[in-house]
């Protein structure tokens, strides 16, 4: 089979991703599991090496020069991103398919608190979680919102492009990471001269992309970001430990008055098939800001527990509403279930039994040598 095959195949049922691995069948992820495409045989290292061919075109001297390659195609008609790269002397590539249709917000099942972020008229918003938690996807709704609403200026950095937006009110520019602007760092500082009203910072990991942004949120801005963590209380963590030890507190101070919310996602398997969102939200109020600028994010936790009138709510208790409701079975409930730290448990921890008569919760590149495309 091509590489459109695959794809092809993966769109008909459903899949998010496609990975090509010598020695095993063709694989794709669908509603998070990694499964086989039935039918098929394994994969040689030939077999690999034309999928390498086809995805590469006029660029497979550079994926032979570093032994990785990131992409952004379209494949059988679906925009695809695709990372091509190498392991034990052979080729793999993991492709993800990405979808067109920007979904309204009310259909993501988000809870209702959340459809206050496009109304913010500036400040820093973090949608959190891991990798293919729906992040992105719950971004693309918000940014709609306010094209659909309000005439803005919305300008994105993104790696790669995700959801192509149709200008509505807005003015919209979008920028990816590598074809566009050489990081999100210089891309952001671009930005600053770039009359924008709205920021979608696609990844803030490093600490020129951090400090922009919470100057940008400062100075009369709405900026979004996304941070790979599990919960509100790690994700203010995880931005102050970017910096020095003799700048946090600075940024602790900087964050307590820009930070706007903090909505944290993780994608389940339902019972029956499918999959279904858990968050948790902080909004920030007087009590959480002074939380945050004392360094006293421990606490915070409790702060959200008691703020429900503000919509804020502990990844816990969705979860535990969630299983109360039959959505998630006990298992997935106790795999995701987190203390109030952020932090997992193991599969090996006992947390309590879900709560019956809890409300509903509302719906750097390698330098190896060179491997030949052969």
């Amino acid at each position: 089979m091509t590489v459109e095959q695959y794809v092809e195949r993966a769109r008909k049922d459903g899949a998010s991703d496609v990975h090509l691995v010598r020695g095993l069948t063709p694989r794709y992820r669908v509603d998070g599991a990694i499964q086989e495409m039935d039918g098929l045989l394994p994969l040689t290292a030939e077999d690999c090496a034309q999928a390498a061919r086809e995805l590469t075109g006029s660029q497979i001297r550079q994926a032979e020069a570093v032994g990785e390659l990131d992409l952004a195609l379209s494949i059988a008609g679906v925009r695809c991103r695709v990372n091509l790269f190498r392991q034990q002397e052979a080729w793999s590539a993991a492709i993800r398919l990405l979808n067109d249709h920007i979904p309204d917000l009310s259909e993501l099942g988000l809870p209702k608190v959340v459809s206050e972020f496009p109304a913010y008229s500036q400040g820093l918003v973090l949608i959190t979680g891991e990798t293919g938690s729906g992040k992105s996807t719950t971004l693309a709704a918000v940014l709609n919102q306010i094209n659909r609403n309000e005439a803005k200026h919305i300008l994105t950095l993104e790696d790669p492009i995700e959801y192509i937006y149709t200008p509505d009110k807005c003015v919209i520019n979008q920028r990816e990471i590598g074809r566009d602007t050489g990081s999100f760092a210089s891309g952001l500082r671009a930005a600053l001269r770039e009359d924008p009203d709205v920021i979608l910072v696609g990844e803030m990991r490093d600490l020129e992309t951090i400090e922009t942004a919470l100057t940008a949120a400062e100075t009369g801005h709405l900026v979004f970001g996304t941070v790979h963590t599990n919960s509100a209380a790690d994700s203010i963590d995880r931005v102050v430990d970017v910096f020095p030890a003799e700048r946090q507190q600075q940024i602790r101070l900087q964050l307590s008055m820009s930070l706007k919310a903090v909505l944290s996602q993780q994608l389940l398997p339902k019972v029956g098939g499918g999959r279904v969102l858990a968050c948790e939200v902080m909004k920030t109020d007087g009590a959480i800001r002074n939380l945050i600028r004392e360094g006293k994010t421990p606490q915070i936790a409790n702060s959200i527990q008691t703020t429900g009138a503000l919509g804020n709510i502990l990844m816990d208790k969705a979860l535990n509403a969630l299983c109360a409701a039959g959505t998630i079975s006990k298992e997935t409930f106790e795999g995701a279930l987190r203390d109030q730290s952020g932090v997992k448990n193991p599969a090996s921890s006992r947390p309590a039994s879900p709560n019956i008569h809890s409300a509903p919760f509302p719906p750097p590149p390698s330098r190896g040598g060179g491997l030949p495309l052969k």
